[in-house]
């Protein structure tokens, strides 16, 4: 065609990369490059971002953001990727996050001074196995499966992030319900609560059952210092403990 050769409306809207209302036109992103935009991203956060937030970003949508990430991470996270990578991408349910793996975590803390977060108390983490392995529970549900006073390991807990209020009981006093939280997730390398490891008995998940604390024993590693720079959230080590007798923990600050 001549130097007077017609374009097309879209083929005019293209070549000045706009629409006819003068809104930028953003050509579809293909598979590899999102997935390093999403890891880009999320090494500059330092934090989890959610799968809305990235949307915007992709203009996508939250749910195939999260299908692309999740596929991604079966990939990224696999001892057969080549080079094998010093750092993990974590799932949630509403986000996602880089962290270094926990082998690294002594390497990371000495090159940044950090000072290394202590254990959790045999008393805190039964609290955290009840909450993790029945939320939503309420503190007095947590005190009849352990039949002591947990109010000091649940207030700890939710200092410490590992735990929140989700709202309350439909019953007379309206008691608040607990559940874990994504820093619980990220701390013992969890996607989700489905990834906990499995036990042989669950505790009742009706207010007033009594359950064996002993059945719940050893669900979830004793040692939060993860080598995760995320997990060094957590604080030094609770000084509450359990005696034999049963005796309520308030006595234990």
């Amino acid at each position: 065609m001549n130097d007077t050769e017609l374009f097309t409306v879209q083929e005019i809207s293209e070549s000045v990369g706009t629409d006819l209302a003068g809104t930028e036109i953003k050509p579809q992103i293909e598979v590899s490059e999102a997935r390093r935009i999403i890891e880009a991203v999320l090494f500059a956060a330092g934090h989890p971002v959610t799968y809305t937030r990235l949307a915007e970003v992709l203009s996508s949508t939250p749910a195939a953001v999260r299908k692309t990430v999740e596929e991604y991470a079966e990939e990224y996270n696999s001892p057969r990727t080549t080079p094998e990578r010093g750092i993990m991408l974590l799932c949630f349910d509403d986000g996602c996050q880089l962290a270094t793996k926990e082998e690294y975590g002594d390497y990371v803390r000495n090159a940044l001074g950090i000072r290394r977060g202590g254990n959790l108390s045999a008393s805190s983490l039964e609290v955290l196995a009840i909450v993790a392995y029945n939320e939503p529970v309420t503190r007095a549900f947590i005190d009849t499966v352990r039949g002591v006073d947990s109010s000091y390991a649940v207030t700890s807990l939710a200092d410490k992030h590992m735990i929140e209020p989700c709202g309350r009981l439909d019953v007379p006093g309206r008691p608040i319900l607990y559940r874990t939280t994504d820093d619980f997730l990220r701390v013992f390398g969890l996607n989700s609560l489905n990834d906990l490891p499995e036990v042989k008995t669950r505790a009742p998940l009706h207010e007033g059952d009594v359950f064996p604390i002993e059945n719940l024993e050893a669900t979830v590693p004793t040692d939060t210092s993860s080598g995760r720079v995320s997990a060094e959230n957590t604080e030094a080590s609770d000084t509450e403990t359990v005696s034999d007798e049963g005796s309520s923990e308030n006595s234990e600050d």
